[in-house]
């Protein structure tokens, strides 16, 4: 089987899982009924898939908000190319940022190319966090923003199809 290719059992797994993991005591027992498939062989598919590739991680998302975390920035940085794969390890690995990636530049209006988002309480508190990723990056930052959120969009994961 390829990296990618999913057989109907994995297919049903995925589909089941897709909105997150059952919050109960036992979730692969959970999804045991609802797919028929024993929760040893959910966990071993569940491995097999992490490791193939097909998907990503097995993890909680809590819900910031509800925990008080109301002040959400992105920060976008513009940092050399040749450096962003080493900058932006350091600052996805700092402990408030959520996720940090690689983006295109969009010349002449848009010159960032690395995002960190960033929760915070309060705009300060997103503020000295800033400050701190500025102070990382140093000279290697040639300027930054925070684009703050202002609604809470629906997110939902991948939804697979149907085959023919």
């Amino acid at each position: 089987m390829t990296a990618g290719a999913l057989d109907d059992a994995d297919r049903r797994l995925v589909k089941a899982t897709a909105a997150g993991l059952p919050l109960t005591p036992r979730p692969y027992a959970a999804i045991e009924s609802v797919i028929g498939m024993d929760s040893a062989e959910v966990r071993e598919r569940l491995r097999n898939l992490l490791e193939r590739g097909v998907i990503r991680r097995i993890g909680a998302v809590p819900n910031h908000y509800a925990l008080g975390y109301r002040a959400n920035g992105m920060s976008v940085w513009d940092v050399p190319d040749d450096r962003i794969a080493e900058i932006g390890a350091r600052v996805g690995a700092l402990p408030f940022v959520s996720h940090c990636y690689e983006r295109p530049r969009r010349l002449p209006i848009w010159p960032f190319n690395l995002f960190a988002m960033v929760h915070g309480r309060t705009r300060e508190e997103v503020e000295e966090k800033v400050a701190e990723i500025a102070a990382l990056v140093g000279a290697d930052s040639r300027g930054h923003r925070v684009l703050y959120s202002t609604r809470i969009l629906k997110k939902s994961g991948f939804r697979l199809q149907e085959q023919p």
